[in-house]
């Protein structure tokens, strides 16, 4: 059986998430390139851009659509735009793609790419088959900025936000990889328009908090479902947070797509122990929080839930019954995660039976429940294995634990399973 949640700094609030936006921020690179990278602009921003040389609108959407529909990244074959566009795009801009540094196919077709960022940092991009449809797994930082107990990325440390760039790079390379192959086997996205893509769904829940990244998360989503990016249904885009409240309200007004919740437990004495960032955002202005986003929005929804299974820790009966009371009246669907585990972890992935049992509480109380099915385990591309290559944490979170303003992890042998400290 898994020891309990380690402890935290003591009566140490995690920041806001206002705070973890300006700190994440800062802590950007300055670009050693010399020319601008245009995947880094939503369509407003390539239209501003193209009113500002004194182009029109649509040439803004023709570059747009070389791009994203045509896959073309030479200004020279963008044929429609004119010689004097294109050779003032030459000189300033360029479209930089990342570098694929490691390719592993699974066993059970999932594909994961390490992909090098700028500052010689390294993210991983995850492509999932499931029938007729491919899930991306988007990564939105270089490690990450919370501290999740039950997370290989939080062992990782934070080094900085991924740039728009970065972010939109990842599913243009996924759908470059995937293409050929995707079309040979009839899984390619035909119902938009940009049917060359291989992708159909985008998951933000690859390495980092997405919404404590936020000024560079929601351009690369509305690029996302832009009829001029890559096409993508809005119910076909998800944002996984961990529960930062100012940012779910603003995401319900900025960008119509689908939210999903790192829950992982029924109670604030839990949860505080597993995901540090309820001790600053509490379930019950969470669950607040994911009202009004439900409420706002333009079509019928459900918010998922996420929710890790750990052996002894938060898969009890008493527990599977405070979920109930908890999402029983809510538009939710709870989707168990069973634990994936890396090195060096405290914790065990509960049994076949405990999660069955936990499931059939919920589902008999009307609260619609899955269980994840794990793919892609043999290459670490699990949820919650992922890793990257982070550098500079070390010296990162030294500063940050002497500030007391981050949760730190401390091994303690006497803890017992559902511990609070």
């Amino acid at each position: 059986m898994s020891t309990a949640p380690t402890e935290l700094v003591a009566n140490k609030a995690p920041e806001s998430a206002e705070a973890l936006n300006r700190r994440a921020s800062v802590a950007n690179p300055v670009s050693a390139f010399e020319k601008t990278n245009l995947l880094g602009f939503s369509p407003s921003g390539m239209e501003q851009l193209f009113a500002e040389m004194g182009e029109k609108p649509f040439r803004a959407r023709q570059l747009l659509k070389w791009i994203y529909h045509r896959k073309v990244t030479g200004f020279a074959d963008m044929t429609d735009l004119s010689k004097k566009v294109r050779s003032r795009l030459e000189g300033e801009y360029e479209i930089r793609l990342p570098e694929v540094v490691v390719d592993k196919t699974a066993s059970d077709g999932t594909r994961k790419w390490v992909l090098k960022m700028e500052g010689g940092n390294a993210i991983e991009t995850i492509a999932i088959p499931d029938g007729n449809r491919v899930t991306l797994c988007v990564s939105s930082q270089v490690g990450c900025v919370l501290d999740c107990t039950f997370c290989s990325t939080a062992t990782q440390g934070f080094n900085r936000n991924l740039s728009m760039a970065e972010i939109v790079g990842q599913l243009w390379v996924a759908n470059e990889m995937l293409g050929p192959k995707a079309k040979a086997e009839g899984v390619a996205c035909s119902n938009t328009p940009t049917s060359v893509n291989a992708i159909t769904n985008v998951v933000m829940m690859g390495m980092g908090e997405p919404l404590a990244n936020y000024q560079q998360v929601l351009p690369a989503m509305q690029l996302f479902t832009s009829d001029f990016g890559f096409g993508l249904s809005r119910k076909r885009v998800t944002v996984s947070t961990s529960g930062l409240v100012p940012y779910i309200d603003k995401l319900g007004v900025d960008c119509d797509v689908a939210l999903a919740i790192s829950l992982h437990a029924p109670t604030d004495e839990l949860r505080e122990q597993i995901v540090p960032i309820n001790r600053r955002y509490p379930i019950a202005e969470l669950m607040a929080a994911c009202d009004r986003y439900v409420d706002g929005k333009s079509f019928q929804m459900s918010i998922t839930y996420e929710y890790v299974m750990l052996d002894g820790v938060n898969d009890q009966p008493e527990q599977a019954r405070q979920l109930v009371k908890l999402l029983a009246e809510r538009p939710a669907k709870l989707n168990l995660i069973p634990f994936n585990p890396f090195p060096d972890t405290q914790y065990q992935r509960s049994s076949d039976d405990a999660i069955a049992k936990f499931q059939k509480i919920l589902m008999n109380a009307g609260v619609v429940t899955t269980v994840r099915r794990t793919r892609g385990d043999d290459i670490d591309a699990a949820c919650g294995q992922l890793v990257g290559q982070v550098k500079d944490r070390s010296r990162r979170r030294e500063r940050w634990e002497k500030l007391g303003r981050i949760p730190v992890r401390t091994e303690s042998a006497d803890s017992k399973p559902g511990d609070s400290k």
